[in-house]
């Protein structure tokens, strides 16, 4: 599922509501989260939820606009708790989607809410922190998974 493309959402409906509320409760389960994405909850849809610094939302269908600046920060995921390696990402992002009630909604993020918001939007298209590595870290990365 986490190499998978998920589809975009076309029905705003209570499922989807259902799945918003279950997204971000699953995020906030645990310590350490700042975003999580429907297909890390095994739903393949385009919906991410964020909450980070007092700024908390959903987004649905997001479609990024990242600036060229950018810096190379620590970065995790829940997919491999507790590991954390530099990966290169935008300083900031525009983020357009909708709601999920279908309202059109913009997130404006810099730093590591920028930064999570591109890690959870990359979930959305199959990709995982570890694809950006170069190899060897890769093969360090895997060797440290229990």
């Amino acid at each position: 599922m986490l190499r998978s493309v998920a589809e975009p959402v076309t029905v705003f409906d209570r499922s989807l509501r259902d799945l918003v509320r279950s997204l971000t409760a699953t995020m906030r389960a645990g310590p350490g989260r700042a975003g999580l994405a429907a297909p890390q909850i095994g739903v393949p849809l385009r919906v991410l939820a964020f909450d980070l610094d007092g700024k908390a939302g959903h987004i649905v269908n997001p479609r990024l606009e990242m600036s060229h600046r950018m810096i190379v920060a620590d970065e995790a995921c829940l997919s491999a708790p507790g590991m954390w390696w530099p990966r290169a990402r935008s300083f900031s992002v525009v983020v357009r989607g909708r709601n999920m009630y279908g309202k059109p909604i913009t997130v404006r993020a810099i730093g590591l809410l920028a930064r999570v918001l591109q890690h959870e939007a990359d979930h959305l298209d199959g990709v995982l922190f570890i694809d950006a590595l170069p190899d060897e870290d890769k093969r360090r990365f895997l060797a440290a998974i229990p």
